[in-house]
């Protein structure tokens, strides 16, 4: 079943109207999402990470935003064609998606019996009663304790780590195909944060739900995730499965993330940083995005623009100039590893 493609993105680009400038957010994203994958997005803030996963979803706001070009196949159906209407069908019943703050997401005026009942009605024909007893059953599958009593409370009533859990009780509601996480352990504490991570992988193995996982941390990739996609500025800096990127990475920015995790077993002064910031999108840049924070670059990175290419590995990938020569490296001032 891992061998098919229940998602693909293919050449993605999405912008923002800003005033009379068009930015570009997202450009040229293409991957697939197998079936009953974990699959992990990571990169900085504004590499355009969440805004993909909208795409997904069909909830880029329009106006600011457009997708200018791309397709978006959920089993075989290109999703980018379909009416509102339909997305309506599919959004929440067959993809599902858990937002980054859950306070923002739960309506603090209804209960969160309310808010999970509407869910499960809104896809379903189930009867208010059916559609209480699977709520309780719901956050029963998540973990909560007092499951029927937390049907009558309200989120303020209730700690982060639980309304994160009533957040994925919601989006597993109509047993999705496809579950996108946006940075769901965000704000937690580490022990509430392994307990949410682990209800994934539980999910994930039971329902063989696919789940695309977004996340700043190379920690969380390397628990749960089974492959990973770098994302900077916009575009796909680095692909590959998880064991070969965290062991070999061959992109200087995904070096760069992994070095910035800390290490226990080193006492250093000062915690290492990449240099320099993400560059604002629609800022025109002439070669290599990555080129001004980069410790390898050389004088081809600043004037032509580097493809996605493919390693020795398969199914590794990575958009850098350094794997496209050989012998000496004309112009070359950065350095080697």
């Amino acid at each position: 079943m891992k061998n098919e493609h229940i998602l693909q993105i293919k050449d993605l680009k999405i912008s923002f109207q800003s005033g009379k400038k068009l930015l570009p957010a997202v450009d040229g994203v293409s991957f697939e999402l197998k079936e009953g994958e974990i699959l992990g997005i990571v990169g900085e803030s504004g590499s355009g990470k969440s805004v993909t996963s909208l795409a997904a979803m069909g909830l880029i706001p329009s106006p600011p935003g457009k997708v200018e070009t791309g397709e978006i196949y959920f089993s075989g159906k290109d999703l980018t064609s379909i009416s509102e209407s339909e997305w309506r069908k599919i959004r929440g019943n067959q993809i599902s998606m858990i937002f980054q703050e859950p306070m923002t997401s739960l309506n603090p005026l209804f209960t969160i019996g309310n808010q999970l009942m509407e869910a499960i009605r809104l896809h379903t024909d189930f009867s208010k009663t059916q559609a209480k007893v699977r709520s309780i059953e719901l956050l029963k599958l998540v973990g909560i304790p007092r499951a029927k009593e937390i049907l009558t409370e309200y989120p303020h009533q209730l700690s982060g780590g639980m309304r994160q859990r009533v957040m994925i009780a919601m989006a597993m509601a109509c047993h999705p195909r496809v579950l996108i996480a946006d940075e769901p352990t965000t704000a937690l504490d580490v022990t509430i944060q392994a307990q949410i991570l682990a209800l994934m992988k539980d999910l994930n193995q039971k329902m063989n739900t696919s789940i695309i996982l977004i996340t700043h941390d190379l920690g969380v990739v390397a628990e749960i995730c089974e492959r990973v996609i770098v994302m900077y500025a916009g575009q796909i800096v680095e692909q590959g499965d998880v064991r070969t990127i965290l062991k070999n990475p061959q992109h200087p920015y995904t070096k760069g993330l992994l070095k910035s995790v800390p290490d226990l077993r080193e006492k250093k002064d000062r915690l290492y940083s990449i240099p320099g910031t993400v560059p604002t999108p629609g800022a025109v840049i002439a070669g290599c995005r990555f080129a001004a924070r980069c410790s390898e670059v050389f004088s081809t990175c600043h004037v032509e623009k580097p493809e996605l290419y493919e390693t020795v590995k398969e199914g590794h990938a990575v958009r850098c100039f350094l794997h496209t020569l050989k012998g000496e490296r004309d112009g070359y001032v950065g350095n080697t590893p």
